[in-house]
């Protein structure tokens, strides 16, 4: 019987493994470290997330503002660090509008653009898509007590990175059933339930050593994460699809691009806050 491992599988296998562990020293030092070294690690992935959307909107003969639109979603970011710092007020929010409109306005003197709106469109989406769940991610963090809690960020992101991690070891081991075929050919059922269990296991460990949530808001959250994630990552492949390409870029070595790796927190983080606000 053929290995389903070849020798590019390794490779890539490597330097995902490498990739991974770089990326999760950095993020989990930074968040640990202060609500500052956060805000600041997290901008860069922020603006290389959304500059790599806009890239990609390029490819399909879209003409996103790039710099203008990742400019106004760190704007966003930051008030929204800012606002829950009690730094400044939440006043500040309303001078993001009048940027938006002035979307329309640089468009008008695009004279190449033959498309002017479908540009507008994309540029307003990438805020949406991008900007807002980062910034929802801050809000996450001091939704307990309006306090900075690294704990609900790395719980967070442990739980998506099992979640993806076990289904990517499944699928490549098990996979046989397809989950959306139409969307994301390699993609399978064996893969999400192994994703799922990861996720269960790695949660567990989080629920009784991060006290800051009670544990049944921890493994609710999990449930988020391994739906909302999973969708996410499927409406990336939707996209990537679309414009016919494999990955979103090759920033990450092994991974693809930052969209690749951050797509489940994007779609995963607005209902977490929601849970967490209401509940």
């Amino acid at each position: 019987m053929k290995s389903r491992f070849s020798i590019s599988n390794y490779s890539n296998l490597a330097q995902r493994v490498i990739t991974a562990i770089l990326g999760t020293i950095i993020i989990i030092t930074s968040t640990v470290f202060s609500e500052w070294s956060y805000f600041i690690v997290f901008a860069i992935i922020l603006a290389f997330t959304q500059m790599e959307f806009y890239k990609l909107c390029g490819l399909d003969g879209m003409l996103p503002l790039k710099s203008f639109g990742t400019f106004i979603g760190l704007l966003v970011f930051s008030f929204t660090f800012l606002e829950e710092m009690k730094i400044i007020p939440i006043a500040y929010y309303f001078l993001v509008f009048p940027l938006v409109s002035m979307i329309f306005f640089i468009k008008l003197y695009k004279k190449t653009d033959k498309k002017p709106f479908t540009g507008i469109a994309y540029t307003i989406l990438g805020i949406f898509y991008v900007a807002l769940p980062f910034s929802l991610l801050t809000v996450a963090a001091f939704s307990v007590d309006n306090t900075f809690h690294f704990e609900i960020i790395i719980g967070s992101l442990l739980m998506l990175w099992a979640s993806d991690s076990g289904a990517y070891f499944a699928g490549t081991k098990f996979g046989k059933t397809k989950l959306f075929e139409r969307v994301s050919p390699k993609k399978s059922w064996e893969g999400s339930l192994g994703g799922a269990f990861s996720a269960i296991i790695v949660t567990y460990f989080i629920s009784k050593n991060f006290t800051v949530l009670p544990e049944w808001q921890w493994f609710c959250i999990m449930t988020i994460i391994i739906i909302a994630g999973t969708y996410g990552d499927l409406i990336e492949s939707l996209f990537k699809r679309s414009i016919a390409i494999k990955d979103s870029g090759k920033g990450l070595p092994g991974h693809g691009g930052f969209m690749d790796r951050f797509d489940g927190l994007l779609l995963s983080t607005p209902f977490i806050v929601a849970f967490l606000k209401i509940f």
